[in-house]
C-alpha cells in the first residue's frame, strides 16, 4: 500500500487506555437534494447534527432558484463546509437549461464563499480557464466523471485520472457502475496509488464496498444520506450506517475486511452483529455486505490478506468447497462451506461449516424445552424423524448434523433428484416438496426449512401447508428475516414448538467470530444485538 500518499496516513494512534482513537482523513459528505431553499437549510442542520464533515448542495434539485439571493442564503446559513453541484441531465442530473447560465451559477457560488464546486470533465477545461485568477485560495474545484454503464479497465481509469488532472482540478472524482463486485477492485487500485486527492466511488448495490472501504484505501470523501432511499447516486448508504454500523471513522489502511457473501445479501444482519462485536473488542476489522455473482472470481480478485474472512450464504455454500485451498473434514462431508478464513501468513483459504452446529443445537434446545428434558449428555434428536426442506448447502448441513445425532432423516426438495442425492449420502429417504403435504408417517416429527421460501420480501410464501404442520413437535426455519416467518407462525398455531432462524444465526456466528478474530465470542452481546432486530 502506498503509505506516501498523505491521504493514507493515520492520525491519532492508540489511546493510553487501549481504546482505538485512530481516525482516517476521509470526509463524509451529505447530499442535500431538497426542492426548496428552506428545506435545504433544514437538511443542512440535520447533516451537522449527524456529524457530517460537509454537505453537497445539489442546485439542480431546486424547483425555484434565484441564484444570487439563494446562494447567499445557502452559504450564510450552512453550518458546514459547502460543496456546490449543479448537475446537468447529460451527466445524470436534473438541470436541463443553458450551459453558460449553469457554469455562471457555479462561478457565482465560488465568489460568494463556497468551499468546493463540482464541475463535469466535459466542460472543466473551459470552466477552469474562465475562473483563472478569480479563484479564492480556499476553494477546491472537483472535476468529476460519471459512468452509468460500467467500470473501465485499470489502464482506462488511469488515463481518465490523468485527463481530469490536466484540467487543473484540485480533486479528481470518478464514479463508475458495478456490473460485478470485482469491478470495485479497480477503483481501489486507482485510489490507493493516486498522487492527487481522489474520490473514487462505484454505484449500485455491488459497489457498496467502495463507499465504505474508501476510508481504508485513501479516498478523499464518501457520501452518506440523511435518510434511506433519498440518494444522489445509486447505492449510497445513510450517514447513520457509516457511523453506527460500519464504524467509519475507525477504518484505516491496516483494517481487516470481512463480509457476508451472498445473492441476495442486503437483508443479512451479519454486519450489525460482527461490527458491534469488533468495536467492543477493539478489533481492527470491518464487516460488509458482499453481493457476489461468481464466488471464484470474487476470491481471486480480492486475494490480499487484507480481505481476511467471509461468511458464505445462499447460493454460494457448495461452490465455496471448491474455492478453498483446504476444507475442514466435516464441511467436506457435508459438501458445503459457510465460513472462509484467509491465512495471514500465506493467504491460503480455509473452509469450515458452522451452520449445522448452530441449527442442530437450537433444535435440540427446542426439543428439550418441549419435553422438559434435562439431560444434555444424549441428544433428544436420537430416533426422531427429521424432515429437512431443501438440498442446498444449509440442507446438507442440517441433514448431516441430524444424522450425527441419531435422527432418521427425510429430505424434501423441489427437485426430487437432488433430494434423493442428499438422502443417499446421509442414509435417509427423499420426497418431492409437493409430496411433503401428505407425508405424516408418525406424530411428533421435527421439521427444518433450509430454503429461502418465506424470506423478505416474499413473506407470504411457505414451503408447507398449515394443515400438515400438526404432525410436527418442533419446527425450525433457517430464514430469520422476518424473525417469525409464515411457516413458523402457522406451526405455532398448529401446536408445534418453533425455533427461529435467529437461533441458528447466532449459534453459527459464535464459531465464525472466533475463527475470524482469534478472540472468544461475546455470546451475550450477540444476543443483545440481535434482540434489536
Amino acid at each position: 500500500m502506498d503509505t506516501a500518499n498523505p491521504l493514507l496516513v493515520s492520525g491519532l494512534k492508540m489511546a493510553g487506555d487501549g481504546s482505538e482513537m485512530r481516525k482516517n482523513p476521509t470526509l463524509i459528505c451529505v447530499p442535500i437534494m431538497a426542492d426548496s431553499i428552506d428545506k435545504m437549510v433544514a437538511d443542512m442542520a440535520k447533516a451537522k447534527a449527524s456529524n457530517a464533515d460537509l454537505v453537497e448542495i445539489r442546485l439542480d434539485s431546486l424547483k425555484n432558484f434565484n441564484p444570487f439571493e439563494d446562494l447567499k442564503v445557502l452559504i450564510k446559513e450552512c453550518p458546514l463546509p459547502t460543496l456546490f453541484t449543479y448537475r446537468p441531465v447529460w451527466e445524470g442530473g436534473m438541470y436541463d437549461g443553458d450551459e453558460k447560465e449553469r457554469l455562471d451559477v457555479l462561478q457565482l457560488a465560488m465568489e460568494l464563499g463556497a468551499d468546493y464546486i463540482d464541475v463535469e470533465l466535459k466542460v472543466a477545461h473551459e470552466f477552469i480557464k474562465s475562473i483563472n485568477g478569480k479563484k479564492p485560495e480556499k476553494i477546491k474545484v472537483i472535476v468529476s466523471s460519471h459512468n452509468y454503464q460500467n467500470t473501465p479497465s485499470v489502464e482506462a481509469l488511469g488515463n481518465l485520472v490523468a485527463k481530469i488532472q490536466s484540467t487543473g482540478a484540485d480533486i479528481v472524482k470518478i464514479a463508475t457502475t458495478a456490473v460485478d463486485i470485482t469491478d470495485v477492485a479497480r477503483i481501489f487500485q486507482i485510489t490507493v496509488h493516486s498522487q492527487v486527492p481522489i474520490i473514487g466511488l462505484v454505484m449500485g448495490e455491488r459497489g457498496l464496498i467502495s463507499r465504505i472501504l474508501c476510508a481504508k484505501f485513501g479516498g478523499y470523501l464518501t457520501f452518506g444520506t440523511l435518510e434511506p432511499g433519498v440518494i444522489s447516486a445509486p447505492g449510497q448508504p445513510t450517514i447513520k450506517d457509516l457511523f453506527d454500523l460500519y464504524n467509519f471513522r475507525q477504518l484505516g489502511p491496516d483494517t481487516k475486511v470481512y463480509g457476508i457473501i451472498g445473492k441476495p445479501v442486503g437483508h443479512s444482519k451479519s454486519p450489525m452483529l460482527y461490527n458491534e462485536a469488533f468495536k467492543s473488542a477493539g478489533f481492527n476489522g470491518v464487516f460488509v455486505h458482499l453481493l457476489v455473482d461468481d464466488l471464484a472470481k470474487f476470491l481471486q480478485t480480492y486475494s490480499s490478506i487484507d480481505f481476511a474472512g467471509f461468511s458464505c450464504t445462499i447460493p454460494h455454500k457448495e461452490a465455496a468447497v471448491k474455492c478453498c485451498d483446504e476444507v475442514d473434514p466435516i464441511a467436506k462431508s457435508i459438501g458445503a462451506v459457510n465460513c472462509i478464513v484467509r491465512s495471514q501468513s500465506d493467504g491460503k483459504l480455509f473452509g469450515y461449516n458452522t451452520d449445522y452446529i448452530g441449527a442442530i443445537s437450537a433444535i435440540e434446545d427446542g426439543l428439550r424445552a418441549r419435553y422438559n428434558i434435562s439431560s444434555i449428555t444424549s441428544s433428544p434428536l436420537a430416533g426422531k424423524l427429521f424432515v429437512v426442506i431443501g438440498a442446498g448447502g444449509a440442507g446438507k448441513a442440517l441433514a448431516y448434523g441430524a444424522k450425527q445425532k441419531g435422527a432418521r432423516v427425510v429430505v424434501a426438495n423441489r427437485t426430487y433428484e437432488r433430494a434423493r442425492e442428499l438422502a443417499d449420502v446421509v442414509g435417509g429417504d427423499a420426497l418431492s416438496l409437493d409430496d411433503l403435504a401428505c407425508f405424516h408417517p408418525e406424530e411428533g416429527m421435527v421439521l427444518a426449512n433450509t430454503t429461502s421460501i418465506g424470506m423478505q420480501p416474499k413473506i407470504d410464501e411457505t414451503p408447507i401447508p398449515k394443515n400438515a404442520l400438526k404432525y410436527y413437535s418442533v419446527v425450525f426455519d433457517a430464514v430469520y428475516t422476518p424473525k417469525i416467518t409464515r411457516m413458523l407462525q402457522e406451526a405455532e398455531e398448529a401446536g408445534a414448538t418453533i425455533v427461529s432462524g435467529l437461533e441458528m444465526f447466532i449459534g453459527q456466528a459464535y464459531e465464525q467470530y472466533e475463527r475470524f478474530t482469534g478472540l472468544p465470542a461475546p455470546k451475550e452481546q450477540f444476543r443483545r444485538t440481535m434482540s434489536k432486530y
